[in-house]
């Protein structure tokens, strides 16, 4: 009769650190998948998952960004107005003095 295999989990520190190692070791994924004793799919699928985080990161960060652009444009737009009504009010002012 044949043992029953437990599944392994790893943690997130453990999968990030593998992903890292592979992708800053230099080593290809067979080798470093070997050395963790994890298969060779296994640490791919880390890798697709890892990237594909970091794009949504990214762009979940250039999204904030353009947000704050259109913000700080809007911010801008209104402040330019208000310096042209201060200044037609200062000529305005200025004329009635003289």
């Amino acid at each position: 009769m044949a043992e029953r295999r437990t599944r392994r989990s790893f943690t997130r520190e453990f999968k990030a650190q593998a992903v890292k190692r592979l992708l800053d070791g230099g080593k290809g994924l067979s080798e470093v998948a070997t050395e963790l004793g994890i298969g060779t799919g296994q640490l791919s699928q880390w890798r697709t998952e890892h990237l594909a985080a970091g794009s949504a990161e990214a762009l979940a960060a250039r999204k904030a960004d353009q947000a704050e652009t259109q913000r700080l444009k809007r911010e801008v737009k209104r402040l330019e107005e208000e310096v042209e009504i201060l200044r037609k009010a200062a000529a305005f002012f200025a004329k009635g003095v003289a």
